[in-house]
């Protein structure tokens, strides 16, 4: 039932007003400004990105989307209870439908990545602001029409790459770089060792019956279903997905990018592939290398899903080499270690809230440690909306870091070096990589275009 269903439905039945939904309600809403939110995605982290903005302002979650009935049923119940007018949301499962009525203020994009362009665009046409989650996109053109349809509509778009938001790693920053103790940057590393890649290999089989499938797929190819692809398992597919690069690799990049001030690389070159685990029914790379040339210094990613890490205490993180010193960081601390030995060193570590936010302690499937980065994330991105100004990972900035893995993944497919044309959004004399920079749409779902 849609808002209008609903309404003419409730004033029919004399009960307009007492039934959360109702146009009481709904007026409510606007007389105490008081953002209507919407969420496309209902898994694991929409709800871990939901439940955090719940924490740090006073809107109403009045619809939810999923193509799961039985997630999206889950996470209706708990937004009840957790939000402050107990009211249950409205549920959907095609974000068409839910946009369809434009009274949301703000949407989360979750979805899985080959459905984060298209949610995306047709809500800030729907008049929303938008938070989405990374990598923004599968291809680049996606990412390139992201830009330009928040740009077009002026809405704001918050990218979930919360380690521009991660108070310890902005304490680094204040700390460390801004005051100059790092010297001469010539030199970073980053790096996920984590041992996330599946090394499951089950049949493929009938998808549950909560689940529409061909909704899920959407403009994917369209694969048989397996067990491994719902839930949270579909980034072990190519189709879906940019691998561990899009997924792991992003957050780094984009932290390093943010932290020293770095636009677009240069030049992207990658190698690797699946060199260990040839049994299982991933098909992404188990293993890969990539260098961000950015002129004056080199961002180097390595992952191994396999294997010790190279530095136990940093498994997934980054090291900033300068003349003078050296700073590591992950989503846990940081560690700055002076080149002089008679300076002090410095660190720090992840904050927790839970004198604020005592549910951060029993949330299912939360990670606590990065709870405090999320919500000071969406406070950015309030500020952003009340400012009508750009969020610290704004949309441009989430493409960049997002086009940078999918060239090193282009990289890696073409066996050679790209060099990327920042202004003209083209792979420098190299026609063959410019095709791979728009995936093939499945019909009957239309690919965007970066239209002004």
């Amino acid at each position: 039932m849609n808002r209008r269903e609903f309404l003419s439905t409730a004033t029919a039945a004399g009960v307009a007003g007492t039934v959360p939904g109702s146009a009481a309600l709904f007026a409510a809403d606007r007389a105490a400004k008081k953002p209507r939110v919407g969420m496309i995605g209902c898994g694991w982290y929409g709800k871990v990105d939901l439940f955090r903005l719940l924490q740090v302002a006073p809107v109403e979650v009045v619809s939810l989307c999923d193509v799961d009935k039985a997630m999206l049923a889950d996470a209706a119940e708990q937004v009840s209870r957790r939000q402050a007018s107990k009211a249950m949301p409205r549920t959907f499962g095609d974000y068409r439908e839910m946009l369809k009525e434009k009274d949301l203020d703000i949407v989360l994009v979750d979805t899985p990545d080959h459905w984060h362009a298209l949610p995306m665009i047709a809500a800030v046409e729907a008049g929303a602001d938008v938070w989405v989650q990374k990598p923004i996109s599968v291809d680049v053109v996606e990412g390139r029409a992201m830009v330009a349809a928040a740009r077009k509509h002026k809405k704001v778009v918050q990218v979930g790459t919360q380690r521009r938001s991660t108070p310890h790693l902005i304490e680094a920053v204040d700390k460390v770089i801004k005051p100059g103790l790092l010297g001469t940057v010539g030199h970073v590393d980053i790096c996920c060792y984590y041992h996330m890649r599946t090394r499951e290999n089950p049949p493929d089989s009938a998808p549950p019956p909560t689940l529409d499938y061909e909704m899920w797929t959407g403009p994917a190819p369209m694969r048989p279903y397996n067990k491994l692809v719902h839930p949270r398992s579909w980034r072990a597919f190519a189709e879906y997905g940019n691998g561990i690069m899009g997924d792991m690799c992003i957050h780094m990049l984009d932290a390093v990018r943010w932290m020293l001030g770095l636009g677009w690389p240069k030049r992207v070159d990658s190698a690797g592939g699946i060199l260990v685990d040839k049994k299982s029914k991933a098909n992404i790379p188990d293993t890969q290398s990539a260098t961000f040339d950015f002129g004056a210094l080199q961002v180097v990613w390595q992952h191994r899903t396999y294997g010790h890490a190279a530095d136990p205490e940093y498994p997934w993180g980054l090291t900033i080499y300068g003349d003078k010193g050296t700073l590591k960081a992950d989503v846990h601390k940081f560690a700055f270690t002076p080149l002089d030995a008679k300076e002090p060193a410095i660190t720090g570590k992840a904050l927790f809230e839970y004198d604020k936010y005592p549910e951060d302690e029993t949330e299912k499937d939360l990670e606590r440690h990065v709870a405090s980065a999320v919500r000071w994330h969406m406070k950015d991105f309030l500020k952003a909306i009340a400012s009508r100004g750009k969020p610290v990972a704004d949309i441009e900035e989430g493409h960049i870091s997002t086009a940078s893995c999918i060239l090193a993944n282009h990289s890696l497919a073409l066996g050679r070096s790209l060099t990327w044309d920042a202004a003209g959004q083209q792979v420098v004399g190299d026609p063959e990589a410019n095709k791979l920079l728009r995936r093939p749409y499945r019909a009957p779902w239309v690919h965007p275009e970066p239209t002004a």
